[in-house]
């Protein structure tokens, strides 16, 4: 890996600008990002800012994409001011977001019209993690593909699991572990709401659950901040409710799709969407304890 390839990262918030300093370690790295504190922020990471995303994509190997949906894909890549159209052909366009697999067939077709391939590699980890290259990356995509994007994305994963060989199985693996992130955090908000309603401590509690066979990454996670979601300001906003409204709708779909009875899942989901509808989309995804329990009950 050398500074010879270049990767452009369009969005440079939470995830994007961790990714993006780790990336500028070892590679040539193009930001853009539409808030002018986020750019100065990359600037000083030592990565080459850009005044639009068609600029920042021009002459890039990789361009790395965190976007929210299926929709924002289609019109970052091919809206009025889409990037697809400046990239060179052979490059690639790596997809780290979960969008589900219904917007894979036709992102793939349009960009083969202008001899891009995408990769398909949703990926995990928050960004401590990202900037650390120790995130969980899952990828779907054709061997040569794979091939160009891996500069990028053996800086970036510490676990890189080659799913298959077409884009939209990386979604597929990752809305699995989506069913299992959604529905851990939902059960660790309800445990630490039934530990305060028995007046217990909660912050023991936790230490307890943590080294015994109920604990979980997502507990361990998540607890800590589950415990500040009472506070004045909530715990501080490392994954947005609102995503798990997103990535369980995203398993819904699936589930019902495949004709898959997941009720777990889809109570859950519930759970995510209530926390939507009272006013917690933009709080952290931990708030949803207070779905469960709108109050503690012990001090």
């Amino acid at each position: 890996m050398t500074s010879n390839y270049t990767v452009t990262v369009l969005g440079l918030g939470a995830m994007g600008l961790p990714m993006a300093t780790r990336l500028a370690s070892q590679l040539t790295v193009h930001g853009f990002d539409i808030a002018e504190p986020r750019l100065k922020l990359a600037e000083e990471a030592g990565i080459a800012t850009f005044s639009t995303a068609r600029d920042a994509a021009k002459g890039a190997d990789a361009l790395l994409l965190a976007v929210r949906n299926g929709e924002q894909l289609n019109d970052v890549l091919f809206g009025a001011n889409g990037v697809a159209s400046v990239l060179e052909p052979g490059a690639v366009v790596i997809l780290g977001s979960t969008v589900g697999t219904e917007a894979i067939p036709a992102t793939v077709a349009k960009l083969a019209e202008y001899g891009v391939e995408l990769v398909d590699a949703p990926l995990s980890g928050g960004p401590k993690r990202a900037g650390e290259g120790d995130l969980l990356i899952v990828v779907g995509a054709s061997p040569e593909a794979r091939e160009k994007a891996n500069p990028a994305l053996e800086l970036l994963a510490s676990t890189l699991t080659v799913v298959g060989d077409k884009p939209g199985d990386g979604q597929a693996l990752k809305t699995v572990n989506q069913l299992l992130c959604g529905v851990h955090i939902a059960a660790a908000a309800e445990a630490m709401a039934l530990a305060d309603a028995l007046g217990l401590d909660q912050a023991k509690t936790l230490a307890a659950l943590e080294a015994g066979a109920a604990g979980s990454f997502m507990l361990s996670n998540r607890g800590p901040r589950i415990l500040e979601a009472y506070t004045e300001d909530g715990a501080e906003v490392l994954s947005r409710l609102d995503i798990f409204v997103k990535d369980m709708g995203i398993v819904g779909k699936a589930t019902r799709a495949a004709g898959l009875a997941a009720p777990v899942a889809a109570a859950a989901e519930q759970l995510y969407l209530l926390g939507q509808a009272q006013g917690l989309a933009a709080a952290d995804d931990s708030a949803v304890i207070k779905v469960v329990a709108p109050t503690r009950r012990t001090a």
